[in-house]
């Protein structure tokens, strides 16, 4: 983005008069200096790159002292500002890029029109539904966006017809004194395994314990422990304790003892309820299996298996057998005709083509932005020793091996990425100050190199007092390739071991499922009650590792399924509160800050609303005059409009059901 442009659109909104209370629904209003108002209609989105959103609206124009209202429409590129966890789009600026108006003005009028509208909306149409805007986007966002070069070969499949639970070890385990519990302690899984002076290893998850003659297994429930593990227990307990809010997977799974399955090489769970029980999907002629939380599909044509993982299509002739990767558009055409409000509805976000997984891409190109107090900011790097550096194939850029934060050298500069926001000094270990422009050839970063999800970080903006930055689904470890999200670049990074162990995101292994309003969730198994002892280590998720950045936590799916889609009806619950997708939310540093209403525009700036119940009128000469039939083809434009901004509220209803609405939120922010 250009400088004179963010200057624009950030004066707009730091020396716009003090906006009004925060409106709500549609249509918004703007009192003019004369008195006259102007009622803004909902946007119509044209494009939205970086944090640019660029939209046609229409608008109404009434006197002071009169009745009738004039009508008039706008092309407007505004800043904003994004909070996907509240998902509202603010609106910080903007620009009217052209102007129609239904009847002349006086002279100088429309440029006094222009700079009431250009004033006003900021404060009048300041929060915006994020999800409104991404159902009615209908261009093509994703193509700056796109990853190329992922590994998509299998992991190791394991299916199983019992309660069963994937450990992932990291390699070889290796064993590290624990300070706090005075025990050795497995350090390259996110788990709790330690081993007892009596030589046996316990493993706690689901509030069991499981033991074993090695880190690796095999394990089995125990009803004893060592008396040097209850150190171990009492730790746990008491995060149990902080986190009663969180009891629905811990209720479901309090009485379940599950098989253990370890693996040190990357490894998916796929397990059933028993024998696998294939239940036929309406309208095609696929079937899923219906005692599983996996997404297991059989096409009764070619008679093959399909299982979804981490947003990656696999089949085998057999469960028990060799898996091979599908690109998503290459699956059956069946796949495709899986009806919105069914059971496995979700797949449809990871099969080009559908709504669902345009919705699902345009989500991940929108970004969480910030603006971001240049005398405040501030962070800190540790090593494990001297630091060390090595090169990223394909650029003249270097990375660091031996710390948890990404730090790059870039000629003689270092540059350091902190929760989403870029700093650079002149040495490894700084002073850090905020960075106005991140290093050249971020974007050359190739996926197998561990730090690619920092080119997925920008900088849109500098003022004297503030840095605007964002970041997109990239740097969450979720990426646009093949037409759809998926979870991970497919590569295993080998991690930094030394005296600390510091992990790199993983792609396999925790039963990632995505969700349209949250991104990728852990597998249903993968509740607090088996990583809540990870904070002994690093102090778990808050200095980043296996899921992404410092201070992010994907939520986890709940364990209880209801039977019915994502898109229509109910939804599988996803746990509110032990996430956070915003990773600018906890930073001190930040400078804070209905049904639809039947009135569209178009590119020619004609103003339309819905007459009677199929009908569509456009205002002319101060009155609305119906469409007749010669008018077909913009007959199907407005009533695919009218489509999208349905759509755009149901998601936005969901939403709020989902996550329980304001006041979980609100909630969720107290408690952290």
């Amino acid at each position: 983005m250009k400088s004179s442009l963010f200057i624009l659109l950030m004066s707009a909104f730091l020396f716009a008069p003090p906006a009004s209370e925060a409106q709500e629904g549609w249509p918004r209003s703007i009192t003019a200096a004369d008195g006259s108002v102007i009622l803004i209609y909902p946007p119509q989105p044209d494009s939205f790159r970086n944090n640019l959103l660029k939209y046609r609206a229409a608008f109404s124009l009434t006197r002071k002292g009169e009745t009738q209202s004039r009508f008039g429409s706008f092309l407007a590129l505004a800043g904003v500002e994004t909070d996907k966890d509240s998902r509202l789009i603010h609106l910080t600026g903007a620009s009217i890029l052209s102007l129609t108006f239904s009847l002349p003005l006086e002279p100088g009028g429309m440029d006094e029109l222009r700079e009431t509208l250009e004033c006003g909306i900021p404060g009048a149409g300041a929060d915006i539904s994020l999800d409104e805007v991404l159902s009615s986007l209908e261009r093509d966002m994703a193509q700056p966006y796109v990853s190329r070069g992922f590994n998509n070969s299998p992991p190791r499949i394991i299916v199983a017809g019992r309660p069963t639970m994937l450990v992932l070890i990291d390699g070889t385990p290796r064993l590290k004194r624990n300070g706090e519990w005075d025990l050795k302690a497995v350090v390259n899984t996110p788990y709790t395994i330690v081993e007892s002076t009596d030589g046996w290893f316990y493993l706690y998850g689901g509030r069991h314990w499981y033991i074993a003659p090695a880190p690796t297994g095999p394990f089995h429930l125990t009803g004893y422990i060592a008396p040097d593990v209850s150190l171990v227990q009492e730790s746990i307990m008491m995060t149990n304790t902080r986190n009663e809010v969180h009891t629905d997977t811990l209720r479901e799974g309090a009485d379940i003892a599950e098989d253990i399955v370890v693996s040190t090489i990357p490894a998916e769970l796929i397990q059933t309820r028993g024998a696998p029980v294939f239940i036929p999907l309406a309208g095609t002629r696929l079937k899923y299996a219906g005692n599983t939380n996996n997404d297991l599909f059989l096409d009764t044509v070619s008679r093959r298996y399909y299982a979804l993982l981490s947003g990656r299509w696999y089949r085998s002739h057999a469960l028990i057998g060799s898996w091979s990767y599908i690109p998503g558009d290459s699956l059956p055409s069946d796949f495709s005709s899986i009806p919105e409000g069914s059971p496995k509805d979700n797949v449809l976000a990871s099969i080009p083509g559908t709504y669902a997984a345009r919705e699902a891409v345009q989500e991940a190109c929108i970004p969480q932005t910030a603006r971001v107090d240049r005398r405040k900011a501030d962070t800190h790097v540790s090593y494990d020793g001297n630091p060390k550096f090595a090169d990223i194939p394909g650029t003249h850029l270097q990375y660091a091996l031996n710390t948890a934060s990404i730090v790059l050298l870039y000629q003689h500069k270092f540059y350091a990425l902190d929760k989403g926001v870029w700093f650079w000094a002149d040495f490894p270990k700084g002073p850090w100050e905020l960075c106005l422009r991140r290093p050249e050839e971020v974007d050359l970063i190739p996926p197998e190199c561990p730090v690619y999800p920092c080119k997925y970080v920008y900088i849109y903006g500098v003022t004297p007092g503030e840095v605007y930055t964002g970041y997109t689904a990239g740097y969450l470890n979720s990426f646009i390739s093949g037409g759809t999200l998926v979870y991970g670049t497919g590569y295993h990074y080998p991690a930094w071991s030394d005296n600390r162990y510091y992990p790199r995101p993983q792609t396999w292994g925790f039963n990632m499922w995505y969700n349209p309003w949250v991104g990728y969730s852990l597998g249903y198994d993968f509740g607090l009650d088996w990583f809540n002892a990870a904070r002994a280590w690093q102090e778990g998720f808050r200095t980043g590792g296996w899921w992404g950045p410092p201070e992010y936590r994907p939520p986890y799916v709940w364990h209880h399924f209801s039977g019915h889609g994502l898109y229509v009806t109910d939804m599988r619950k996803v746990e509110n509160i032990s996430y956070n997708n915003d990773i600018y939310s906890p930073r001190p540093d930040i400078v804070t800050r209905s049904l639809p209403v039947p009135l569209y525009t178009d590119s020619e700036g004609n103003v339309y609303r819905r007459e009677g119940g199929d009908g569509w009128a456009q205002r002319e000469g101060g009155e609305w005059l119906r469409l007749d039939s010669s008018r077909s083809a913009t007959w199907q434009v407005l009533n695919q409009q009218e489509k999208l901004r349905a759509r755009g509220e149901m998601r936005k209803r969901n939403f709020q059901h989902a996550t329980g609405g304001r006041e979980v939120q609100a909630a969720y922010h107290h408690l952290r």
